[in-house]
Order: structure tokens, then sequence, then C-alpha cells
């Protein structure tokens, strides 16, 4: 589905899910341009420890930060490191234990970015989402269906096969119909902050599920649940999940 027309867009509140990372923020500047109210928000999935070798979640909240501030939007925060704990890394730590390879990032596109970024979206007030995946949809006879990306070296429709027509209907994939080098130019030629450390995917779980050995104490220390301000307007963009770095390694004995 191509962006709709500007008369479609205009007046819609759309949030997206903001890592800091340039694909997420050029998905944002595209729906500016497309007439939307955009909004973000920085979704935190993981209560890490401190001194990882991995970006933490306040390096990560930092750049999402500069960059609103720099397109002049308003940025949001949640806690979903409960959901993902319970919907997510459980079922991962059930899955290694039974022999199988889970893929993380599956379930989190399920349950985090398109289950609970949704749903949170939507209370603060948001008509969609957004997220900067590089996959396409397209609406017909009434259901809308999950495209592969423009750029076939980018397209990450397999990670996105288990959400459902009625979320995906919800969602904006502004970068799905680029080719991912006229992303790194970025519309409006704007400047984004240099990348820094990479953050890991969720799939880097199953490396540090077989490694770890300390106590389990340490890990679950939030599981309080993200609850909306009181907000008019929200506009959503999905980011990456800030996925288990060092505290990953407390629980796999504990499995």
């Amino acid at each position: 589905m191509r962006d709709p027309a500007p008369s479609d867009t205009q007046k819609k509140r759309v949030i997206v899910g903001m890592s800091g990372g340039v694909d997420s923020s050029v998905s944002a500047v595209l729906l500016m341009e497309q007439g939307y109210e955009v909004e973000g928000l920085f979704m935190k999935n993981w209560e890490e420890d401190d001194g990882t070798e991995y970006c933490t979640a306040m390096d990560d909240l930092a750049d999402a930060q500069a960059v609103c501030d720099k397109i002049g939007i308003k940025l949001h925060t949640a806690n979903f490191a409960a959901e993902y704990w319970d919907n997510v890394f459980e079922h991962f730590l059930a899955e290694y234990k039974a022999g199988r390879t889970p893929n993380p990032d599956i379930l989190c596109n399920r349950e985090i970015k398109f289950k609970a970024f949704l749903d949170y979206a939507l209370m603060l007030g948001a008509d969609l989402i957004a997220t900067g995946h590089y996959v396409r949809r397209r609406d017909i006879d009434g259901r809308t269906e999950l495209l592969k990306g423009l750029d076939p070296n980018k397209d990450q429709s397999y990670f996105l096969h288990a959400v459902g027509g009625e979320q995906i209907a919800k969602t904006l994939f502004p970068v799905g119909e680029l080719e991912n080098p006229k992303c790194a130019e970025s519309p409006s030629n704007m400047a984004w902050p240099p990348p820094r450390r990479k953050t890991p995917p969720a799939s880097a779980l199953s490396v540090s599920a077989v490694s770890a050995t300390s106590s389990s104490s340490t890990c679950r220390r939030s599981r309080a649940r993200s609850r909306p301000p009181q907000a008019k307007s929200s506009v959503v963009t999905t980011a990456l999940c800030t996925t288990p770095s060092a505290s990953a390694r407390a629980w796999a004995s504990a499995a």
C-alpha cells in the first residue's frame, strides 16, 4: 500500500516507535512530510545491568530524544519489560530448554511492537502507529495483507509473519517503499546523530541464555506495567526492541 493521499493524512495522529536509529527517524520525517500529526514513543523492553558491552536503554533513549528534538516532535516513553519477560523471554527459555531454537524477534514483534506498543499508543489517542520495518502493506477487499519490502536486501516480512492483519492495518511502514541507500540519504537532508555501539537483536538471547550462569534474583526488578499519562495526542512509530544484555546470562541455569 502506497502512502495515503495528503487529504487522508490530515489530522491523523501517528505514533512512531523511535529507537534513535536511522530507519525509525526517517519514518517519522516521511510521515511528517505526508501531513500526519506525528509523535514518537521509545520502548524499554528489558531491565539491563549496568556495564554491558552493548548500548543501554538510557543511551538509546538519549539518541531517540535527540532525533525527536531535531525534527520537532514529542517523545513518549514506555516500559514493556514485564510484558517482554512474560510473553517473549519465558517462552524463549522454555523452547530452548526443550531442545528447540526459537526466534524471539518474531515473538517480540507480535507481543510487544504490534500488541503492547499498539495498545499503548491507541490509549494515548493515536489513530495509527508506524515502525521502521522494511515491509509494505496492501488493503484489498476489506482485508490487510503484509507484503515484502521494496528492497530485497532489507526485507523484514519474515519477522512480521506472525502479526495479525488487524494489527498490520493499524500500522504504517514508510521505509518499506524505499531502497535502503535512499534511506541513508534521508528526506529533507536531515543529519542524524552518529551511530554508537550496536544494540543486539533479540536473537542474541540464544547465546546469552546458553552461557548464563549467575543467580536469577537480580533480573525481575521492575514488574510495573506502563500506564499512559493524560494526553490528548500521540503519534506512533515502531522502534527496535531493546533486548537483553548482561542480565540474560543470569537466567540460563534458572530456566
